[in-house]
């Protein structure tokens, strides 16, 4: 007769039909649309040089992780593509707006166009940026779950953020702005956003981690799915 493993030994999910999956999914996306808007802006702060999008994308990540660990890779992976479509939508969008005649009088399509106009390359870089970044960040902290079972959440909070945060970051600087900035500032760039992005992170473990508890605690299905 097998001896059942105990609680904490054991790997679980909630099953993604739940109530507040479609909440949780619905933030993550908004909080990234809101993102790649803002980080059409380079910001500097004296010699540290990010982009609009570094104030709120990192809470990506978090929400990302909350569906991680309490939905699964495969929960968290549909989230994910969702995400990926809804900026696609919006570009599309915005540049259907953009290049359509504005009305005698509409004094500000300079203006839109330098706010939401349609920059392919800045487009490619978020969107390959996210999609290559969460779906790491998914994938090892559930690969780390499954190790350590119910245990040991910083560890998988930590461990997916650094794998993840350094992939996106790297992938939309890259694609987004190289060759338009260059060498050492390059450099200060990619660096400034991703130490910024995982230290946040950390810091903010001690939200993380109560909500990941209340989400389990009101989820009925944690631990059937």
């Amino acid at each position: 007769m097998t001896t059942p493993l105990p609680e904490r030994e054991r790997v679980h999910f909630a099953i993604a039909g739940s109530s507040l999956y479609p909440v949780i999914v619905a933030a993550f996306v908004g909080v990234l649309l809101i993102s790649n808007i803002g980080a059409t802006k380079l910001i500097a702060f004296g010699p540290i040089i990010t982009d609009g999008g570094a104030f709120l994308f990192p809470l990506t990540y978090i929400i990302g992780d909350i569906l991680s660990e309490v939905y699964g890779l495969k929960a968290a992976r549909k989230a994910i593509l969702l995400g990926f479509a809804m900026p696609v939508i919006a570009a599309i969008t915005f540049w259907i707006v953009q290049i359509s005649p504005p009305a005698d009088g509409y004094e500000n399509q300079a203006a839109f166009e330098a706010v939401l106009g349609f920059v392919p390359r800045i487009v490619l870089a978020s969107i390959c940026g996210y999609l290559v970044g969460q779906l790491l960040n998914a994938f090892v902290l559930v690969k780390i779950k499954e190790r350590t079972h119910e245990r040991a959440l910083w560890l998988r909070l930590i461990g997916s953020t650094v794998v993840g945060e350094f992939a996106d970051t790297l992938v939309f600087c890259t694609i987004a702005f190289y060759g338009i900035i260059t060498g050492a500032e390059f450099l200060n760039y990619v660096l400034v956003g991703y130490l910024y992005k995982t230290l946040l992170e950390v810091v903010l473990l001690r939200v993380t981690y109560p909500v990941i508890g209340w989400v389990k605690r009101r989820e009925p299905t944690y631990g059937l799915g």
